[in-house]
């Protein structure tokens, strides 16, 4: 009996030593997978991540193939606009579904930041980034920047001749030799516009100034483009040969599909967008979002982006990027962004209501 009693204890003493090991290995795992050091064994993930982003089929394609061939995690994304996915993730607060949103300007994200839609979270890469380039609370970070320009058909205007601020394109000499894309409908004009306002605005505190200046600038638009394409063509074929623009898209147009367009970097300053990334707050796979999050913003990805996609970097520390990055320098304008954010309904309201000429607005 007494050698069964030793047996006893022993076994007793052996299972706790047990559960005591194995309460040690699951802590020594649970600490390693906060998430912040942007570096996840495989076994750290969620078998899928949920995207959300405007960024379109062609780039959201290839980084799910990339994704999930270096991950072994299924991704799934959603394709919509930018204020379409602050809606759905609004809609969604209590039932999320996302778990990454990336891809829109910074005013929306600190929009979703205020509304308490976003996580926190401060990536590997963080040492790379401008202040401006990132929440100050780490809710998001850029992935790329988006200078706008003054965009000009280099067969009927020369590099001299062109442009070189935004004053010089109320000069009566333009008069109907603007092609504008209808503002009201895009993200692009709308910022450019605002920006016109908010240079005065912003010693001021009145948006009269602005508004003059754009009432200027009409009178020298020829038309008001419905989209994209209507504009790009018609200062391709010379029926306006200014236009204002980004200049990502610019760049592009000229390279891969052959329009004659060069660009100005305004010398006073320009706007400057900042495309970002942030986590949905609740995301259902966090760990797989972490992944993603610092997947789409590595070296790799920033260059791909840049030489395929015409993106431009919001990391200091990528080389080897393409000529028309790299020999740029980028003038931004100084904005608060917040002010921007609050006026710019109201002041593209008034734009359209009172100093646009209808006559000059193009249907499709």
């Amino acid at each position: 009996m007494k050698r069964n009693r030793r047996w006893m204890g022993l076994l007793v003493a052996m299972l706790v030593f047990g559960i005591i090991l194995t309460g040690c290995m699951a802590g020594n795992e649970e600490a390693s997978g906060d998430g912040n050091s942007g570096a996840h064994s495989e076994g750290d993930l969620e078998d899928k991540v949920v995207v959300y982003s405007p960024h379109g089929k062609d780039i959201l394609s290839e980084f799910e193939k990339q994704f999930e061939a270096e991950y072994d995690v299924d991704m799934e994304f959603l394709d919509l606009g930018s204020q379409e996915i602050l809606d759905r993730v609004r809609s969604e607060k209590n039932n999320t579904q996302a778990d990454i949103w990336w891809g829109a300007p910074q005013v929306m994200f600190d929009e979703a930041k205020t509304d308490e839609l976003l996580q926190k979270y401060e990536p590997t890469y963080a040492d790379s980034l401008d202040d401006m380039y990132h929440d100050e609370e780490w809710y998001w970070t850029g992935t790329s920047q988006t200078p706008e320009v003054i965009l000009y058909n280099n067969k009927e205007i020369s590099e001299e001749e062109a442009p070189k601020d935004w004053d010089d394109l109320i000069d009566p000499k333009w008069e109907d030799e603007l092609i504008i894309r209808y503002p009201l409908a895009s993200g692009t004009m709308r910022t450019i516009y605002s920006s016109i306002i908010y240079k005065d605005f912003k010693e001021s505190d009145s948006p009269d100034a602005g508004y003059e200046w754009l009432q200027k600038l009409d009178e020298n638009t020829k038309e008001y483009a419905a989209n994209p394409e209507i504009m790009y063509n018609q200062v391709a074929k010379g029926v306006g040969n200014l236009s204002v623009w980004n200049m990502p898209d610019t760049v592009m147009l000229a390279e891969e599909k052959g329009y004659p367009f060069s660009y100005v970097i305004p010398e006073s300053g320009t706007p400057v967008l900042t495309e970002g990334i942030a986590i949905v707050e609740d995301a259902p796979h966090p760990e797989a979002a972490k992944a993603f999050y610092e997947f789409v913003n590595s070296e790799e990805a920033a260059k791909l982006l840049a030489e395929k996609y015409y993106r431009i970097p919001t990391r200091d520390d990528i080389s080897d990027l393409p000529k028309w990055i790299e020999e740029t320098e980028i003038n931004a304008m100084e904005i608060d962004w917040e002010v921007f954010q609050e006026k710019s309904d109201e002041w593209m309201e008034y734009w359209d209501n009172n100093i646009k000429n209808s006559d000059k607005q193009k249907e499709e």
